[in-house]
């Protein structure tokens, strides 16, 4: 008669599951350390790839800016056209998901300076995109990185305001942290960037406003362009995009004042004339935009379409019945810009396939804004956004020594120009 096998003990039992866990955690682990291996690999390589892009010479160069004791700013010296170009949402990935497209990135940055040569460089906000499904990564202070290795070798001045991938709320770095980081950029010996934190205001919502101004041989302001910190979400992760807080509002009315009185000791007459940049739209882009196309895409008495194309319309994102994604609450930022004079025209960025630019004056009046969506640079955070071509480009600004200017859209494709009404068709293509 045989004898029947004894039942595995609970001992043996366990022993072979905890073999399994083992094994199961290394293999994870070894998938996890090829994926770090695989990010860090990449990012070398595109911060080396930055490092070796050629200097842009430009025909005419100025002397460099200095802060101006008076006025505390950045501050460029300039009796010929001064040119700004604005590039917006150009979303460094910095993670192995997002090594290719963060080179492409790299190269369309590059391309957009060498073909306008600009005075100066402002970027309207996301700048990076630690967001992980699209660059596998949490690190915010790597695209932060590669962006100023980038502008640092291309060699023009620069500048930029946050957005609001700029810090997610699960990115590894905070908004002062990374304001810290820029700062640091712009300290270094010859450095091109004019991030200014202004340390003495912390109390100021955000990080990041400030203005740069270009001044005549005779020391008065011909035209300031503002930075602002237009934050990320009001409720956290994706809930209602923010708005210019009240107490910048403040600081902002309180400058132009003290700016205009300056420029008056300084021997000018009249407002001086000033610019604003920063990343989430005014709810008046909207509210020019919805009365636009209420009136069947023509003009109206308060609104005046001059170029580009509302492609937030046509997309296939979440939530693309709307086409401005503005900030969800009231501020009173256009208001106060129309009653002190100064500010002529506001550029945006965050809404990547809207290139639109229209005058606005609130509802009434003669005094109109211009609102201006930059042509973006992204790669990475829209799906299939890579293929598409049209949207993606820089706004150029020439600004002339008597602060009048005049500003288009520059596709990167062909460095076509768009200024007017009938070039529509062309940058809708």
């Amino acid at each position: 008669m045989s004898k029947q096998k004894e039942p595995k003990s609970k001992k043996s039992r366990g022993k072979k599951a905890l073999r399994v866990i083992i094994v199961i955690l290394v293999i994870l682990a070894l998938i996890v350390g090829a994926f770090l291996l695989v990010g860090f690999v990449g990012n070398k390589a595109n911060t080396e790839r930055a490092q070796s892009l050629p200097k842009v010479v430009q025909d005419d160069p100025l002397s460099a800016p200095f802060i101006d004791e008076e006025t505390g700013y950045y501050t460029f010296t300039c009796e010929r056209t001064f040119k700004v170009l604005q590039l917006t949402d150009v979303h460094i990935g910095g993670g192995p998901l997002s090594i290719r497209k963060d080179s492409l990135a790299i190269d369309a940055v590059y391309k957009m300076i060498e073909m306008v040569k600009p005075d100066l460089v402002i970027i309207t906000g996301d700048m990076a995109y630690p967001v992980p499904y699209a660059s596998g990564s949490f690190n915010n202070l790597n695209p932060a990185k590669i962006l100023a290795e980038t502008m640092e070798s291309i060699g023009v001045y620069w500048t930029i305001g946050f957005g609001n991938h700029d810090t997610e709320a699960y990115a590894f770095y905070n908004r002062d942290q990374i304001g810290a980081f820029y700062s640091e950029v712009a300290s270094k010996a010859g450095s091109h960037c004019l991030f200014y934190e202004r340390p003495e205001d912390k109390s100021l919502s955000g990080c990041g406003n400030f203005f740069i101004n270009v001044q005549n041989t005779s020391g008065q302001i011909t035209q300031s362009f503002i930075v602002f910190d237009s934050h990320s979400y009001k409720q956290g992760f994706f809930q209602d995009y923010d708005n210019i807080h009240q107490d910048q509002i403040d600081w902002y009315a309180s400058e132009i004042e003290r700016l205009n009185t300056i420029n008056h000791s300084r021997g000018a007459t009249g407002m001086f004339k000033s610019m604003a940049f920063f990343h989430i739209p005014m709810t008046e882009m909207k509210a020019a935009y919805d009365e636009w196309v209420d009136n069947g895409k023509e003009d109206t008495a308060n609104v005046k379409y001059l170029y580009g194309n509302d492609g937030e319309a046509n997309s296939n994102l979440p939530g693309s019945s709307k086409v401005v994604f503005c900030g969800t609450g009231e501020d009173e930022l256009f208001e106060t810009m129309l009653e002190l004079g100064s500010t002529q025209s506001v550029y945006f960025g965050h809404d990547h396939l809207n290139n639109f630019s229209l005058l606005y004056n609130g509802g009434s009046g003669s005094k109109y804004i211009r609102l201006t969506y930059g042509l973006s640079i992204d790669y990475l955070a829209y799906f299939g956004i890579a293929k598409k071509t049209a949207q993606r480009g820089g706004t150029v600004i020439e600004v002339e020594p008597d602060g009048t200017f005049v500003s288009y859209a520059k596709r990167m494709i062909d460095g076509k120009e768009y200024r007017t009404a009938g070039d529509f068709e062309a940058i809708n293509g």
